[in-house]
């Protein structure tokens, strides 16, 4: 059977202070900040910022919900940790490099054959770094961060699941993944030729107990899977739904890609997402990826009271323009209500 997965689209979390995670993000892992927009969802305005590598390309989107009105609960049925490639030899770098931003992190390790180090953003949230020389993605780069060390995109989520056997059985059978390896309590599963941007590991956790499903800071959200079009989408959910999974979401617009949700047996909320027409450009050109907050067309009429409920964020001057540029497409979303803001309350 020849399933419409291809790898790994992006990776979504709840973070808590909106000016602490950009820094983090650009300073410390050596993002580019691609996006600042909203949530889509419910009654409150909350920004939705958007990370990436230097051609902004799924398999490198890392975006985040800073929402630091609610902390969420880690546990099984989340996303663990997020696991990003880099060069070989680079480990020693990168350890040095969190301790001098004192960045908790668990030293060296070793996962499958490869060197790793575990490392914690200031909400809570953990991020990877893993040696794959095979990676030849482009990295964005900084004053501290060279070509020689910096991060190409995801290797995958690491995903921690009480329950091992029907989370596989969704990942071979209604994904169409391959498990192809056991170490210690890490299974892994691969998309395709599996590697780089096409690997999910799942750390099986019996006694741990079950973590929050809503947003939450410091809290994975969602690891979403690339498919390549609508019709995709469609097919996808039809195979969700013949084997009984039949919580899938109809198909959402999401304006820089169009998705489906399904949540999977042990917990973890599985996105698809097919790429829209002009992608993370199709309302700002590449130069100037992440430099202003971008509004969906149907909540432009509400940009005043939006950002009102918004706190006010910098973005550093190493964001900076790199070249190419995309068409702008019309989304199809005509009306959305709100009703309060995410913003501390004063005492």
């Amino acid at each position: 059977m020849n399933y419409p997965v291809t790898g790994i689209h992006h990776i979504t979390v709840c973070a808590s202070s909106a000016q602490e995670d950009i820094d983090f993000f650009t300073q410390v892992v050596g993002q580019r900040l691609i996006k600042q927009t909203i949530l889509f969802d419910g009654r409150y305005a909350h920004y939705h910022l958007y990370y990436a590598n230097a051609n902004a390309e799924p398999g490198s989107v890392y975006t985040t919900f800073p929402y630091k009105r609610v902390p969420g609960r880690k546990g099984s049925g989340q996303i663990e940790a997020t696991a990003y490639t880099v060069p070989k030899g680079s480990i020693s770098f990168w350890v040095e490099h969190l301790d001098r931003h004192k960045v908790r992190h668990g030293g060296k390790k070793e996962r499958f054959g490869h060197a790793y180090v575990r490392f914690e953003h200031p909400s809570g949230l953990e991020l990877e770094v893993i040696e794959d020389p095979n990676d030849k993605r482009k990295g964005w780069t900084t004053s501290e961060i060279t070509r020689d060390v910096t991060t190409h995109g995801f290797y995958g989520p690491v995903l921690s699941v009480r329950e091992l056997a029907e989370q596989e059985r969704f990942y071979t059978e209604a994904l169409g993944m391959k498990k192809t390896g056991v170490d210690g309590n890490a299974h892994r599963f691969e998309i395709g030729q599996g590697g780089a941007g096409k690997t999910v590991i799942v750390m099986h956790e019996p006694d741990k107990p079950q973590g929050s499903w809503g947003f939450g800071a410091g809290t994975g959200h969602h690891m979403a899977l690339e498919v390549g079009s609508d019709e995709e989408l469609a097919e996808q959910k039809g195979i969700y739904e013949e084997l009984g999974y039949t919580d899938c979401s109809e198909i959402k617009d999401r304006n820089y890609f169009h998705s489906i949700y399904c949540r999977s047996p042990a917990g973890v909320l599985t996105e698809c997402a097919a790429t829209a027409e002009g992608a993370f450009t199709r309302d700002e050109p590449h130069t100037e990826l992440g430099q202003h907050l971008l509004l969906p067309p149907w909540f432009e009429s509400r940009r005043e009271e939006i950002i009102a409920m918004l706190e006010p964020i910098r973005v550093p001057e190493s964001n900076g323009p790199v070249k190419v540029e995309h068409a702008l497409p019309v989304s199809r979303r005509t009306d959305a209500t709100f009703v309060g803001g995410d913003k501390a309350k004063k005492n």
